[in-house]
């Protein structure tokens, strides 16, 4: 991997673990002060995100390391356990939260100070989308499907945090309005509906992840490439076959062969496969090329009919 595509992934995962760190103390502040169930339910997410910066803070490195005799193919892989691990326990906070909501309906409690609540939300949503922007822009120079989980899910919190902050004015308006007896099933409503928003896109995320976990092919995109090459060299060689492809993190396998004539020279058939590796690894970046060159059985439609061998 290019050694600027590790320093973006760092500069990422060191501005998530402080704003994480940030948001973490101004919640649980805001918690103590409030006693709000929308702002536990945000100080949980931030939790969540905090503890996956640590480990991807580690786990980048991890992921860094260049392939050995225990893992020939490297250790790309432990980006999407990042993903899959923080998707999986987001649903978990998802859950939990839905059913505290609906027990806080039935027993409502009123909030303190709204006035707190909304500042420290408002500040925390500041603090999310500033966060995601920079997290997803060096997800994009990096290419490190971890990082833009992160980025992803800054953005999704900086839109909770928003929401609660709404959520705070609404109570204060309807106490002005002489409407206090509503006020307090603002606070697990909103928490209920963060819940909903919360657990569609990380259940998303941990699939995807999971997925990519099972050996998943390259992006329909980087599919093109490969075929686009290899038609391009069509002439020379026979055909190709066999294609497989796969991920490991922001590194992409392909392997595939090409069938050439019987009588080409082993230097000639090794500056084809070298054409075409080196031509795909320029086209889909991080990517690993395995060419294999198998001889022609003389089966093909120019044999049947007696023509002579055009390649």
């Amino acid at each position: 991997m290019p050694i600027e595509h590790e320093v973006f992934m760092k500069r990422a995962v060191l501005v998530s673990l402080l704003c994480n760190i940030v948001l973490f103390v101004i919640k649980i502040a805001a918690l103590m002060l409030v006693n709000s169930l929308a702002i536990a339910m945000d100080l949980g997410i931030t939790f969540v995100g905090l503890t996956v910066s640590v480990i991807l803070f580690y786990s980048i490195r991890l992921a860094n390391k260049p392939a050995d005799f225990v893992h020939n193919y490297g250790y790309g892989k432990v980006e999407h356990v990042c993903e899959a691990m923080e998707g999986v326990v987001l649903i978990g906070i998802a859950l939990a939260m839905t059913f505290q909501a609906i027990t806080n309906f039935l027993h409502t409690e009123q909030i303190h100070l709204p006035w707190i609540g909304f500042a420290t939300s408002f500040i925390n949503a500041v603090i999310n989308f500033g966060g995601a922007y920079y997290i997803l822009k060096m997800a994009k120079r990096s290419a490190s499907p971890a990082v833009y989980a992160e980025g992803l899910h800054y953005r999704m919190e900086g839109y909770i945090s928003g929401g609660i902050a709404v959520s705070f004015i609404v109570s204060m308006i309807l106490k002005m309005r002489g409407l206090g007896s509503v006020s307090p099933y603002v606070d697990p409503l909103t928490a209920l509906l963060v819940s909903v928003y919360l657990i569609f896109p990380s259940f998303n995320l941990a699939k995807e992840a999971f997925f990519k976990l099972l050996d998943a092919s390259v992006e329909e995109d980087s599919q093109l490439e490969i075929l686009k090459t290899l038609n391009h060299y069509i002439k020379n060689y026979c055909e190709f076959k066999d294609i497989r492809t796969r991920t490991a993190g922001r590194k992409k396998f392909v392997e595939c062969k090409i069938i050439v004539p019987e009588d080409i020279s082993l230097k000639r058939g090794h500056e084809i496969v070298s054409l075409l590796e080196n031509e795909i690894k320029e086209n889909i970046p991080d990517s690993e090329v395995t060419i294999k060159m198998s001889p022609c059985k003389k089966d093909c439609k120019f044999v049947k009919v007696g023509k002579q061998c055009p390649y």
